[in-house]
């Protein structure tokens, strides 16, 4: 009697150690498929510098809030001397991306248009900042 009882007591043991790591390798790839968005766009708006003297080409992903500008604060820093230290902040939430001008000092432009109040992007909208041109993506 003693035998049958380890042997449940050892199928039992290996039965929730393989939940476990089965659980494990579930939270792992959720968690990597969210962490795979920087840079790939897999999840969040993907926006490409179309315009640039020296950036064209570069592209980043927003997925929260993102700060632009030229300064060290700045989350995704542009090399144009007419953009602000802090230009403008991208807020990704519930699938909107919506750009707000940090009182820079040139201004912030969404298809042409200066930015007064906080816009609402579209894939295919230009945002420009100095003489950088992004394109939401």
């Amino acid at each position: 009697m003693p035998d049958l009882l380890l042997t449940a007591l050892r199928l039992i043991f290996i039965a929730l150690i393989f939940l476990f790591v089965w659980q494990v390798a579930r939270s792992l790839t959720s968690h990597l498929a969210l962490g795979a968005s920087d840079k790939t766009g897999k999840r969040g708006t993907r926006l490409v510098i179309v315009s640039s003297e020296r950036q064209a080409g570069s592209e980043f992903v927003v997925s929260d809030v993102t700060v632009i500008g030229r300064g060290q604060e700045a989350d995704f820093q542009i090399d144009d001397p007419y953009a602000s230290e802090v230009h403008l902040r991208l807020a990704a939430k519930d699938g909107r991306l919506t750009v707000h001008d940090l009182g820079s000092t040139n201004g912030t432009y969404v298809n042409g248009k200066r930015v007064a109040v906080p816009v609402d992007l579209q894939r295919g909208d230009s945002v420009q900042v100095g003489k950088t041109v992004f394109e939401v993506r």
